[in-house]
């Protein structure tokens, strides 16, 4: 998929919101990843209709190819490939064992379900704190027998699963611009990923672009996205992900950060990669390299 150049960014909105979580967490009696009561309401009101492909998460819907593209390519550029030494025999491009998912704010099960279908990966667990909206992904699931065995779906918080229980996948797509402690929840998906396994997410930057295109034409101009979908103090720059990955000794010698792509939704087109990750949308693979 081709790429495009960005322009220079001329003008920013400077909205000082930290990716670390605050101490006072500990003293409100909520989880720690929990998502505010607002959140929780406006995703609830859409789960009925979270499967229509026409409706106000027709976006999303359009995202999951991308999505799908990022989590591709990475994982064909970074796990063994079998060669192909003779261009008139095909020699399938995969030579891995199947690979287990955790879908952490999984919704109504777009993305969970895209990634059960791939045949190199054995199984899927999707996570959400709504139960109405998981009530939709468990229904939708029943229209295709063969997600029966391989892909699941929990009312659970990202830290309500066991430590010891490791994916080779964690998936964040779409889910820290909407969660208080961003920082607590990648540092919780991160603790549960294999040696050698994958965080895929993707989140918005702070910044003019992104409240231009996200909110005010994304949300009140063209409205191909509910009025209060997002938060621009929620937003959190990639940058900011990968000081905080450096700033830990420990952090910085159990991760990577593979690759960084920007997107940009352009409406008579779909979902497109840019070349610059700085500004807008973005796509993060993180590795657990021990």
């Amino acid at each position: 998929m081709k790429s495009m150049h960005c322009a220079p960014l001329f003008r920013q909105l400077v909205f000082s919101r930290s990716l670390h979580y605050s101490k006072t967490i500990f003293h409100n009696g909520r989880g720690l990843t929990s998502t505010s009561e607002s959140e929780m309401s406006h995703f609830n009101a859409l789960a009925s209709s979270w499967w229509d492909v026409n409706g106000p998460q027709r976006i999303l819907h359009k995202m999951n190819l991308l999505r799908m593209d990022f989590i591709h390519d990475t994982i064909r550029q970074n796990l063994k490939l079998n060669e192909n030494t003779d261009d008139e025999v095909y020699i399938p491009p995969f030579s891995v064992d199947f690979l287990t998912v955790l879908d952490v704010g999984c919704g109504g099960g777009i993305l969970s379900e895209s990634m059960a279908r791939l045949s190199f990966v054995s199984s899927v667990k999707g996570i959400d704190l709504s139960a109405d909206v998981l009530e939709a992904a468990k229904l939708h699931k029943q229209k295709d027998p063969m997600l029966k065995d391989k892909l699941s779906y929990t009312l659970n918080a990202i830290e309500d699963i066991p430590e010891t229980e490791r994916f080779d996948i964690v998936t964040m797509f779409e889910v820290l611009e909407h969660v208080d402690y961003p920082s607590r929840v990648l540092l919780e998906g991160l603790k549960r990923l294999e040696s050698g396994g994958w965080l895929f997410l993707s989140t918005i930057n702070r910044d003019f672009v992104s409240w231009f295109t996200t909110i005010f034409m994304g949300e009140h101009v063209l409205r191909i996205v509910p009025v209060g979908t997002h938060t621009l103090e929620k937003y959190i720059n990639q940058s900011e992900i990968k000081d905080w990955l450096q700033e830990d000794s420990n952090r910085k010698s159990e991760f990577r950060v593979a690759d960084t792509k920007g997107c940009v939704y352009l409406p008579a087109y779909g979902w497109k990669f840019t070349s610059c990750p700085d500004v807008g949308n973005y796509f993060m693979a993180i590795q657990r390299v021990k």
